[in-house]
């Protein structure tokens, strides 16, 4: 019953994040997700969907930056102290509906600011990071704020006469994608079956498309995932062949997704990272850096890990 109520409230409100909206759920998570919400009056005020793979265990579906509580927007004469007092009751309520979790594990949208309420229940928090650019319909504006190294990134791309594809295959992107992975020496820990799901779904709701860098040859240089809503578009995958790194190919499919996008939102989320040359190479487009917190409680036990692998795919 939750869940209907949450899909009719995903219908009418643009502010919920994409990743916590029910088609992002129901492909990120394999219908393996639960909704709690707070009612007042018949209107819903508050919402946090959960995704649980396996007893008691609530973590993040692969692909999927953010979750964490939505909360309606308030009165306009609603003063910020009523408004804090509201929202930390709010997440008392939650805290105490979800009931304890042998292992809980979320990322809460830079727009969720005040975790003390997690705090005073016995949850810990991580901070971390995303870089946003906003405007991104003003291009010479955008370009303006880049680095030198991004600059020249699309001049070389440019140079070598790269055109950017959108409706790349998915066979190709999972393929260029693990070439990545090869030259890291490491190993795709997401599903492509959650993957291809979320693609789908995003080009059936036309929210979603693969972008690709492609060379005359019809070599595929480099390739990005990115959906978009209104309030926001966001990178959510990419990667580059190595034998054409040099060839400024991310850089240029980033800048060509960036205004293509522009169309339907005016901010574009890079989903950050903690790896030093990912992040400065998000933070050379002139993004703002952007915190946001990882709330956690117990650890999963090794027979959890392998049986949240084993639904993802």
């Amino acid at each position: 019953m939750s869940k209907d109520l949450y899909r009719k409230l995903c219908a009418k409100e643009d502010s919920i994040p994409v990743f916590s909206r029910d088609w992002w759920l129901d492909a990120a998570c394999n219908n393996d997700w639960k909704v709690l919400m707070l009612e007042k009056k018949g209107r819903v005020y508050a919402a946090m969907p959960l995704y649980i793979p396996c007893k008691n265990v609530v973590t993040m579906p692969d692909y999927t930056q953010t979750m964490g509580i939505w909360f309606a927007a308030g009165t306009e004469d609603a003063g910020y102290l009523s408004v804090l007092e509201r929202r930390q009751a709010a997440c008392k309520s939650i805290i105490e509906q979800m009931g304890r979790y042998r292992s809980f594990l979320q990322n809460f949208s830079y727009g969720f600011t005040d975790w003390l309420p997690f705090y005073w229940a016995g949850y810990t928090q991580t901070t971390r990071y995303t870089y946003i650019l906003y405007a991104i319909g003003d291009f010479d504006k955008t370009l303006s704020r880049m680095s030198r190294q991004t600059r020249r990134n699309l001049k070389r791309a440019g140079e070598r006469q790269l055109t950017v594809h959108r409706g790349i295959d998915t066979d190709d992107f999972i393929r260029i994608q693990s070439l990545t992975f090869e030259r890291q020496h490491v190993r795709n820990k997401q599903s492509p079956a959650v993957f291809r799901r979320l693609v789908n779904a995003a080009r059936e709701r036309r929210q979603g498309e693969l972008f690709g860098g492609v060379d005359r040859d019809g070599n595929i240089h480099a390739v990005a995932f990115v959906v978009w809503q209104n309030s926001s578009a966001y990178y959510i995958a990419g990667g580059g062949d190595p034998a054409f790194r040099s060839s400024g190919a991310h850089s240029l499919v980033l800048w060509e997704a960036i205004k293509y996008v522009s169309q339907y939102t005016g901010q574009f989320d890079f989903e950050g990272s903690m790896l030093p040359g990912v992040e400065r190479f998000f933070r050379e487009f002139g993004a703002v850096q952007t915190p946001y917190f990882r709330i956690c409680r117990g650890k999963p036990t090794l027979l959890d890990r392998v049986q949240i692998k084993l639904r993802a795919r």
